[in-house]
């Protein structure tokens, strides 16, 4: 009991010191190294908002989670080092981009795949029980392994950039996804891992306050790799500490993020274009689109949002249900793999039609 009334009130504090650092970052947002981290380029494909709003939200998270780790230390003695130096070196990587110092994206996927290499390797970071035989064949060597992991945290966090350009998407996003992991762990009675999960989720519900369904900040590259690196480790520290819950019940929690950045780079190779540079052509670019032409008399930013997520949660929540059942995770993820296909090709064929009429 004792431990409950000091889990409540660290969490107590913890949301009170948190909304205060983002109160602080957004209203002197314009301020911070003379006004750099405006955001006053509209012209990027993925620009959707007409005035300038600072990309300070991921700073704010940042500072958030420092927070939360130095109250959890002192509290329960308790430093999640990990999330510390994996989240703070890749958040630095965006944030570079979010202050307008370009890098190039091949310069940014090294430093990331460098950042990502470097933690693996100190953090001996291992998924374990995959649910898949053949794969766990190919990845019994040691290289394919190591380049397997790599590529988990890439997607994922690549992904959360990627879906990142309207207000509150990523954020509901990634609340959906760490509440379904937070009651698995609940359920299982994993507190370390609850609490932390717990510290994300406020963390990104008092964004929500600053994003939406108008933005008064934004979350930017940075704030999208911080949470993008510290959701992929939420999912594999679940995976490992949760083993009657199958592998791919994971991917299929996390399939919109992964499966967004593979089929945009394959479709951009298959149109002859880089496929590490940003386009229009994004499913979630494409039903912002459609929600325009059928609604031109409103912003359509936020509903774009709910719509998406509302979507999600009719595919992926009852499989809340299966989670044990490896056999129908299995079923249940490459369904969703057609079911994208089939709502993008359709999607994107509208869209052509409305701007050739």
């Amino acid at each position: 009991m004792q431990s409950e009334s000091l889990e409540f009130s660290l969490l107590s504090i913890f949301s009170f010191l948190s909304f205060f650092s983002f109160f602080i970052i957004q209203k002197f947002s314009h301020k911070i190294m003379g006004g750099l981290l405006l955001d006053n380029d509209f012209d990027k494909p993925q620009a959707f908002h007409k005035s300038d709003i600072p990309r300070s939200g991921g700073l704010a998270c940042l500072i958030s989670f420092y927070i939360f780790a130095l109250l959890n230390n002192l509290l329960f003695t308790i430093i999640y080092i990990d999330y510390l130096v994996l989240g703070t070196g890749l958040f630095l990587i965006g944030f570079l981009d979010d202050i307008k110092f370009r890098l190039s994206p091949k310069a940014r996927l090294a430093l990331m795949t460098a950042i990502l290499l470097f933690s693996v390797k100190i953090f001996s970071i291992q998924i374990y029980g995959i649910d898949f035989i053949i794969l766990n064949q190919i990845l019994s060597i040691k290289i394919f392994y190591l380049l397997f992991i790599i590529l988990c945290f890439l997607f994922i966090v690549n992904g959360s950039n990627l879906v990142d350009g309207f207000n509150g998407l990523l954020a509901f996003q990634l609340i959906i996804i760490n509440s379904i992991l937070l009651f698995i762990n609940i359920e299982n009675e994993l507190q370390s891992l609850s609490i932390l999960i717990t510290a994300q989720i406020i963390i990104l519900l008092i964004f929500l306050l600053f994003n939406f369904p108008s933005a008064k900040i934004f979350m930017g590259d940075g704030g999208a790799y911080l949470f993008g690196a510290f959701t992929a480790l939420n999912v594999i520290e679940t995976n490992n500490l949760n083993p009657n819950v199958s592998s791919f019940f994971f991917t299929i929690l996390l399939f919109y993020l992964f499966f967004e950045v593979f089929f945009s780079f394959i479709r951009k190779l298959v149109k002859k274009k880089s496929p590490i540079k940003p386009d229009s052509e994004h499913l979630h670019m494409l039903s912002y689109k459609i929600l325009n032409f059928k609604n031109s008399h409103r912003d359509c930013n936020y509903l774009n949002t709910l719509y998406i997520n509302f979507i999600y949660c009719l595919l992926v929540l009852p499989s809340i249900l299966v989670r044990e059942n490896g056999t129908m995770c299995k079923y249940w993820f490459f369904s969703l793999i057609i079911i994208y296909l089939l709502t993008y090709f359709k999607l994107n064929s509208f869209v052509k039609k409305k701007i050739d009429i």
